[in-house]
């Protein structure tokens, strides 16, 4: 017999080598209808810039001028007050603004009658697609809903489509959402919301551990009865606070947080800051805590209004008045009424006073100053408002001594006033 080989066993125990990482992050899908469930539908601080703004921009009263005269009535101002069955002015305009601010894209359609529009109507922009011709640009835009599509060609004037969008650096046809350029701390926000909320509903204490201190090991059932119990006994919210009773030589361990995992709350709060900075919403409009830039809610909504609200309203006022002016005459100009907006009213006070104590310009001049016409001497303004100013009116009065006994008396208190 040979020498026989000596036996090896196999160990039940092998060697083990563990490591630890960070798992890669889940980002939320950059399309329209991510953007709108993470962040219109589910974070707060999104809502309500969304909301916010696109308030804010709609409210903006319309003004029409044909080339400098400003028009009081006119089809065009009567079709964005009343633009379809179902609708205001102001509520299109919110949906306008809305799928501009979530999407970066917003569609309006005009239904034409005889070559002169008669409807509006907003359409969504996850619907619509844009169909390039061979030179590049849009031909026609697709509009699908379910089995059912719509081709509108962007043939006649106007065109049956204006398409509305926000820069995009990489895009030719598509615009850029602020939402996608928040996405980012839109996730970190919601995800430290999710964190919280289970926190709570494991009685708002961290977990911890039971510790077996008796001999032996517990066996396959007794691990597995302990577990549902613990389960079934000491999680959840109505729960919290319920003591604990421990026998068998089981002992429990807190496991403490850290100051690190306490942090949540901070990166929290500047995520919320980090969108509110995408939207354009000063931090102190929404109560974010932290550094505030204006010192009062004055100051903010100002600053709202004039970097963020009215650039939008002078962009999609210049692209309606083009798109729809078409219709009755090329010399038609849309645009927007700073002085009867509210927020803006101090500002446009201070204005008006810097500018009636110039005593080096003429009544005309100061007219031209404050966005209004000048006057003819018979009183009829060559542009601006139809109300003759009381200068021209002034002006246009006929020698003292050809007025009335009633006039000279209203004269004289007028200059004693």
């Amino acid at each position: 017999m040979g020498a026989m080989e000596p036996e090896v066993k196999a160990s039940r125990v092998g060697r083990l080598l563990a490591m630890e990482r960070l798992g890669r992050p889940v980002w939320t899908p950059r399309d329209y209808a991510s953007l709108t469930r993470e962040g219109f539908a589910k974070n707060p601080v999104v809502f309500r810039c969304v909301k916010m703004i696109a308030e804010a921009a709609a409210s903006a009263p319309w003004l029409l001028f044909d080339g400098d005269q400003e028009l009081d009535e006119h089809p065009l101002l009567s079709l964005l007050r009343r633009p379809n069955q179902g609708q205001t002015g102001g509520s299109l305009m919110e949906t306008l603004y809305g799928h501009l601010l979530v999407s970066g894209n917003a569609y309006l359609e005009a239904v034409s009658l005889e070559g002169v529009p008669r409807e509006l109507f907003a359409l969504r922009p996850d619907r619509m697609k844009v169909l390039a011709g061979p030179d590049g640009w849009p031909q026609a835009f697709e509009y699908s809903l379910g089995t059912r599509m719509v081709r509108f060609e962007q043939q006649g004037r106007p065109v049956p489509i204006l398409h509305l969008k926000q820069f995009h650096p990489l895009d030719d046809h598509y615009g850029f959402a602020p939402a996608e350029a928040a996405l980012t701390s839109i996730d970190v926000h919601n995800a430290s919301s999710a964190w919280a909320k289970a926190l709570l509903d494991n009685s708002a204490r961290p977990s911890g551990a039971l510790v077996y201190t008796g001999e032996g090991h517990l066996t396959d059932d007794q691990f597995d009865r302990l577990k549902a119990e613990l389960e079934d006994g000491y999680t959840g919210a109505r729960n919290a606070g319920r003591p604990m009773l421990l026998e068998g030589g089981l002992d429990w361990k807190m496991m403490a947080m850290s100051p690190r995992d306490m942090d949540f709350i901070n990166a929290k709060n500047l995520a919320a800051r980090e969108i509110a900075l995408a939207f354009g919403v000063p931090p102190m409009l929404l109560g974010i805590p932290g550094d505030n830039t204006y010192s009062n809610y004055r100051e903010a909504t100002r600053a709202l209004w004039r970097q963020t609200v009215l650039p939008l309203v002078q962009r999609t006022a210049s692209a309606v008045g083009d798109w729809l002016g078409e219709a009755w005459s090329p010399t038609l100009r849309l645009s927007f009424d700073a002085d009867q907006i509210e927020a803006l009213s101090e500002e446009r006070e201070a204005v008006w006073n810097r500018v009636a104590a110039a005593d080096f310009l003429s009544v005309d001049e100061k007219r031209l100053a404050v966005g209004y016409g000048v006057s003819e001497p018979d009183g009829v303004l060559q542009s601006g408002s139809d109300e003759p100013s009381a200068a021209a009116a002034t002006s246009a009065e006929p020698p003292e001594d050809e007025l009335p006994t009633d006039a000279h008396r209203s004269t004289d208190e007028l200059g004693e006033g």
